[in-house]
């Protein structure tokens, strides 16, 4: 990993082994040793009732909405590097490293 073009470490985290799937973006600050939580939008599979949360209709919903929490993670991360509305402008330049859960759980 590397410090971004500010000097400070910045993880963009996705974890989706339950029924929610989540995006976190957490700063290190090197300077004041802080930790910041920039972002955490999470989506939620509700099963229908009596049904439980099984893995295909789980791993469906959370690949339906991974890119759109990693989007607006980003958003609410980075207010001021925002590329009109849409979009973060140069992520890279911003995100030190990227972590998932590998598993098991849900897919």
């Amino acid at each position: 990993y590397k410090p971004n073009k500010f000097g400070k470490t910045v993880v963009l985290g996705m974890e989706g082994s339950a029924n929610k799937v989540g995006v976190g973006v957490v700063e290190y600050d090197p300077t004041h040793n802080t930790y910041h939580i920039l972002s955490n939008p999470r989506k939620t599979f509700v099963a229908p009732t009596g049904q439980g949360f099984l893995p295909a209709p789980t791993a469906k919903h959370h690949q339906a909405h991974i890119a759109a929490l990693v989007k607006v993670a980003l958003l609410e991360a980075f207010p001021e590097e925002r590329q009109g509305t849409n979009s973060v402008q140069n992520p890279q330049d911003l995100i030190s490293a990227i972590c998932y859960t590998k598993g098991p759980g849900m897919g």
